[in-house]
Order: C-alpha cells, then sequence, then structure tokens
C-alpha cells in the first residue's frame, strides 16, 4: 500500500516513484508498477549473476557470489576509497550508517536469463489486467485483500516441488 499511497500524492505533482525494497519476483516487481510506481529497483534480483561484481565461490557444494546493498558499510565505504584515492580509513566508523545488507546469494548465471524471466512476469501481469501498457494496468488492475488462508491455498499443494 506504501506505493499506492505515494503514487496517489505523485501523480497531482508530477512526481514518479520508485519501488525500492522487498523485490524478489517478477510478481512482486508487477505489484509495484501496478500500484503506480514509475520505477522498480531491482538489485538484490541481480546480486549473484555473472555481470555483478565479485567473484563466485563454492561453499558446502553450492555456488555464491557476494552481494553488497549501494547503502550498505561495505560499499560506502568502497565509494569512499575511489573518490579519494586512499584505502585508509581514519573517519570514525560510527560516522557511517550502514542501511543496506552485504551477504552471500546464491549464484544465479547472466543477467540476460534475469531480465527474461522479470520481463515476462511483468507482461502475465498485464495480460492478468487486460492490459497492454503500464499505464492500462495501472488503471486497471484491483488489489484484494488476502486472508493468510487464502494465500496458502493460493500456492501449491498437494504436489512435491521439484
Amino acid at each position: 500500500t506504501a506505493v499506492m499511497d505515494c503514487a496517489k500524492v505523485g501523480r497531482d505533482y508530477g512526481i514518479p516513484i520508485i519501488s525500492d525494497g522487498g523485490t524478489r519476483t517478477s510478481g512482486d516487481a508487477t505489484k509495484a508498477l501496478a500500484a503506480g510506481a514509475s520505477t522498480v529497483m531491482v538489485g538484490s534480483m541481480l546480486g549473484g549473476t555473472d555481470e555483478s561484481p565479485g567473484t563466485v565461490f563454492t561453499k558446502n557444494g553450492k555456488r555464491f557470489k557476494v552481494y553488497r546493498g549501494m547503502a550498505s558499510l561495505a560499499a560506502s565505504l568502497g565509494r569512499k576509497s575511489k573518490e579519494t584515492g586512499s584505502t585508509s580509513f581514519d573517519d570514525d566508523l560510527n560516522d557511517y550508517v550502514a542501511e543496506g545488507v552485504e551477504a552471500m546469494v546464491p549464484y544465479k548465471g547472466t543477467v540476460v536469463d534475469i531480465l527474461k524471466q522479470l520481463t515476462g512476469g511483468v507482461r502475465s501481469g498485464l495480460s492478468y489486467c487486460g492490459a497492454h501498457t503500464i499505464a492500462q494496468m495501472q488503471t486497471n488492475a484491483e488489489f484484494i485483500k488476502m486472508s493468510r488462508a487464502g494465500f496458502a491455498e493460493s500456492q501449491p499443494h498437494d504436489v512435491s516441488l521439484m
């Protein structure tokens, strides 16, 4: 609902809305666009791809990459190092307020593969709304509050997922 609330005000003033945070699937991105977002941040979806910084490493037989959110402490210090040309940090580390995370994420292959899934999901969402454009989807979309029981029932059940 945060995107919806902001989009209502943003439209009145011609301000685009960026949905940032919690986008893990193409469905999340589609819902944010349908709710009125002009743009959706998908950084964590792209972390772990070939094109993301870092090297692939193996842990317990699985492949991973390090993901640093742009507001993480490591990313902030890395930017400072590039800006000043110094690898010495005389500043008090308490001056840095980390807002993002640094973590290992599963290796995901190429950005192209992720973007194909993402755009396919958005196209599917457009069709569910009877829309050909994102603007039409924003006009046509209906959001319905779902109970926990309804959500559980809507998930795959009585099958073994592969």
